[in-house]
């Protein structure tokens, strides 16, 4: 099904997405932002609150953390109230020990949303932010209206074994007992790898950017839990196999990947789960969407959000 303001909206983010990108860094969020610390769910998350109106919930993805939203944070505050917290484990967030299965992170987010009184939400997410959130949105339909996938597979989900098989996917097996130890004090260099490699072009993910993030995931903790990101994967996708045999998502839902990097694929990816998809794919982008074409993934974001219901 395709909304005509989705489509018209959508038009616009073509043209924008025809000039060339600027290459950005990590900017602080505005000071009308609350920054606050909400424990729930045996958690503590790091969260940034701004805004009025309808929520809109921001999930981010590995190799960055909530800081990666603020331009799209900025668009979206003048008419909802956006919140944007740090995952379990990375960013500013507690790093527990356990609770890396994206079922136990969307009950996170259940949790946070509880805490803020916020009954229904947009949900707006990327990389393993679209696992946490199809978790959350699996297990509370009827908390959300709308729903945004950006550049990554979900486990267990439509060609999610063919996907498994892919030699850029390395990190995803990366594992065993010396994993932390081989990281440890080079945790830029790792980083850089996905960075790089997910790119069209290296240069739109900005020096700034690359140590800004390197320094949060160089913390106590964060690399151990981004490994453990990875490492849930397998019960993951065990728990989304459950939550689609309960039937597929009904709501709007927009699958939009990078022209280099998933492209059509993340439509293919969640028309298996959902009944109301569609799909968009932002020209001259890898998988790094808000860094490399920021200008047409806000465009596209904000004609879906702003569709009627």
């Amino acid at each position: 099904m395709r909304n005509p303001l989705v489509l018209a909206g959508l038009a616009l983010l073509l043209m924008a997405a025809a000039t060339p990108a600027a290459v950005g860094q990590v900017k602080p969020f505005p000071p009308s932002f609350q920054t606050r610390d909400i424990a729930t769910n045996g958690v503590t998350l790091h969260v940034r609150v701004g805004g009025t109106g309808p929520a809109v919930v921001l999930l981010h993805g590995y190799g960055e953390t909530g800081d990666m939203w603020e331009p799209l944070a900025v668009e979206l505050m003048r008419d909802h109230r956006v919140i944007v917290p740090d995952l379990r484990g990375l960013g500013l967030s507690g790093k527990p020990a356990t609770g890396y299965d994206k079922k136990t992170q969307g009950q996170d987010i259940a949790g946070l949303l509880d805490t803020l009184k916020v009954d229904r939400a947009d949900v707006v997410a990327h990389d393993i932010g679209n696992m946490v959130g199809y978790a959350f949105v699996a297990e509370h339909r009827d908390r959300v209206r709308r729903f945004v996938l950006m550049d990554a597979p979900v486990p267990g989900i439509g060609p999610w074994d063919e996907i498994l098989k892919s030699p850029m996917l390395w990190h995803f097996h990366f594992g065993g007992p010396d994993m932390e130890r081989l990281v440890a004090g080079r945790e830029r260099i790792y980083l850089d790898r996905f960075w790089n490699d997910f790119s069209a072009d290296p240069r739109r993910f900005s020096e700034a950017d690359r140590r800004h993030y390197a320094r949060l995931y160089a913390l106590p903790g964060a690399m151990h839990a981004g490994f453990a990101q990875f490492a849930a994967f397998d019960q993951d996708a065990r728990d989304n196999q459950a939550f689609l045999a309960q039937g597929k998502l009904t709501m709007p839902v927009l699958a939009i990947g990078g022209e280099k990097s998933f492209g059509p694929t993340m439509a293919v990816v969640m028309r298996a789960a959902a009944t109301n998809v569609t799909g968009l794919v932002i020209p001259d982008a890898g998988h790094w969407l808000m860094e490399e074409q920021p200008k047409a993934t806000i465009a596209a974001v904000r004609a879906f959000v702003d569709a009627a219901p």
